[in-house]
């Protein structure tokens, strides 16, 4: 049995450590219309569905982050390379974060860098963002390695073999939930407490900005 659990963990660790990620030249250099859109996210991120019948992404759910300022809206209904951007970073964001707290996050992304002038595109930054997340992909399987350890031997005193591989197996899964609930509890502190106060002051400060009066007719 614990021959068998190492491997399902290696093999575990495997399909993370190796995430069917988007990477940026993946992203067409054309702008899409909707369909386009939906059908190139399904095929790019098919393997992330649990289940078969799993939407990833669909029309109402554009049309509705479109609705609530979390992307911009598509020029004469089609969508560019900075939408597709946006797009993703909403996609995984909202799978453990509330739809408010993506909010959060992707609006002031999409109002400094969307169709900016600013010394970084969101091209780039994406890039950026994708080279990170494999280093830390990576550095999970040591985590979750020494997770597995520590659980096998939590209930070694439980002396019915099924009840024993259940509470180790509840073990595993209670410490990596445990991981899952402290970091999205500092990210919604990290967005309270930083993100939300310079989204604030921002607007704030745009409102002081005094416009400038027009030149009067010679």
């Amino acid at each position: 049995m614990e021959r068998e659990w190492r491997k399902y963990l290696r093999e575990l660790l495997d399909s993370v450590q190796n995430p069917d990620y988007i990477r940026p030249q993946d992203i067409p250099n054309i702008d899409l219309y909707m369909d386009q859109v939906t059908t190139f996210m399904d095929e790019h991120l098919e393997t992330t569905k649990r289940f078969e019948d799993d939407k990833l992404l669909t029309k109402t759910m554009i049309n509705n982050y479109t609705k609530n300022n979390l992307l911009p809206n598509p020029n004469k209904k089609k969508y560019s390379r900075e939408h597709m951007y946006l797009l993703v970073f909403i996609y995984y964001l909202k799978n453990f974060l509330s739809i408010s707290d993506v909010k959060r996050i992707v609006e002031p992304m999409q109002q400094l860098f969307y169709g900016s002038d600013s010394d970084i595109t969101l091209g780039e930054i994406y890039h950026r963002i994708v080279e990170t997340e494999k280093d830390v992909a990576q550095d999970l399987g040591k985590d979750v390695m020494n997770k597995f350890l520590v659980s096998r031997g939590a209930f070694d005193d439980v002396k019915d073999p099924d009840e024993r591989e259940f509470l180790n197996i509840f073990s595993f899964i209670a410490m990596l939930s445990f991981d899952v609930y402290l970091k999205k509890a500092m990210i919604e502190k990290i967005i309270d407490e930083l993100l939300v106060p310079a989204q604030e002051e921002r607007k704030t400060s745009k409102k002081e900005t005094p416009k400038k009066s027009k030149e009067p007719n010679e």
